[in-house]
């Protein structure tokens, strides 16, 4: 579990920034209605300017910096999403210190009473906002209310709003730990689906016995290749491999040691083709083929060369016994046209193999 979650955060972090950039705007919205209404700023300027100032540059700040992040450098991820963390805090606290204010002033029981009420309701949108992180969510309401509700506990003013408020943070306290479990359960069902699905779409592109590409996936990526290589005047080669006498294996020492030495060809392929671009591939049975954009005949020919002598040189122990065959292989070449199709090169180097067993084996063959 911690491991999916930490592995889960920063997209977390994200899903946390687009959820409370409303709320900035709602910071500011809110603090000047109550500001405004009933001439509260006229009637205490001291208060209102620092209150509105602060107010506004922390959210403003946030604002920069949360579009600055999205252009940072990975490295400073963790850098900006303290920045982030802390800057949710600061503004609660601002906030906070406001609401506080109001709470203690004699004679403003209309503007109390609306900073009350958009307060109850900030807090109940910092909930929705900040649900992914559960100790963000806590201290966000934290830091907008016990202010307040510290001050009127010193001076004992009005007991009952303060049980009301206690209350209320308790209240947002539990929602926040039921909608962070709900959120984390349904986060990471969705990660689990996705992996789920990343494997079953490996598993379809995959052969189950040697673990090279199967040709389903070889012909989907030769014709993605085969279309770049059209538009951009490349070449691209194709090698097609058959184990040469592969049915006396099977015949001699069974079915169990043919699979076993499949496998052991396969490896010997992807310990050759280690490039991203090549594409290596179980064709059927005992053949193999090899996709290998902007490659020259000439490359392909010696890579294939070394895969003959490889194969020559493969030594299989099985049940006390030695098995050893060799390889055939045909190799074919072209900087492909829009009136040519892919097909036809896996035919030319089909072709190249044909001639290669049916003269000696054991050779390769470029088509020319």
């Amino acid at each position: 579990m911690g491991f999916k979650r930490y592995q889960l955060y920063p997209r977390v972090i994200d899903d946390l920034k687009k959820r409370s950039t409303i709320g900035i705007i709602f910071y500011l919205t809110t603090a000047c209605i109550v500001m405004f209404t009933d001439k509260y700023y006229i009637r205490h300027p001291q208060f209102s300017n620092p209150f509105l100032f602060t107010l506004s540059g922390v959210c403003l700040a946030r604002l920069v910096h949360l579009s600055f992040a999205q252009w940072a450098q990975p490295k400073f991820n963790k850098f900006n999403n303290n920045i982030f963390i802390l800057s949710v805090a600061l503004t609660a606290l601002i906030w906070g210190i406001g609401f506080a204010k109001f709470m203690i002033q004699d004679g403003e029981l209309s503007s109390t009473l609306l900073m009350t009420m958009c307060t109850i309701g900030l807090c109940a949108g910092g909930v929705v906002a900040f649900i992914p992180d559960l100790r963000l969510s806590i201290s966000f309401n934290f830091f907008t209310l016990m202010p307040a509700i510290g001050i009127m506990v010193f001076y004992q003013m009005n007991m009952p709003l303060v049980m009301s408020l206690s209350i209320f943070f308790i209240y947002l306290c539990f929602i926040s730990h039921r909608g962070n479990r709900e959120y984390w359960d349904a986060l990471e069902n969705e990660y689990l689906l996705e992996e789920k699905s990343k494997v079953l779409e490996e598993m379809s592109r995959v052969d189950d016995l040697t673990k090279l590409y199967n040709k389903r996936y070889f012909d989907e990526t030769l014709c993605f290749e085969w279309n770049r290589a059209v538009r951009y005047q490349t070449s691209i080669s194709i090698i097609i491999c058959d184990i040469d006498r592969f049915k006396q294996i099977n015949d001699k020492y069974g079915h169990l040691a043919g699979d076993k030495y499949l496998k052991a060809i396969g490896m010997l392929l992807k310990n050759v083709f280690k490039r991203q671009t090549d594409i290596t591939a179980r064709y059927g049975g005992d053949e193999f083929i090899v996709l290998m954009p902007n490659t020259s005949l000439e490359d392909a020919g010696r890579l294939s060369e070394m895969i003959r002598v490889k194969t020559q040189e493969l030594h299989l122990e099985y049940e006390g016994q030695t098995i050893k065959t060799t390889m055939s292989l045909g190799t074919a070449s072209c900087v492909p046209d829009q009136k040519t199709k892919p097909q036809s090169l896996i035919m030319e180097a089909d072709k190249a193999l044909y001639q290669s067993k049916t003269s000696r084996r054991n050779q390769v063959i470029e088509d020319k």
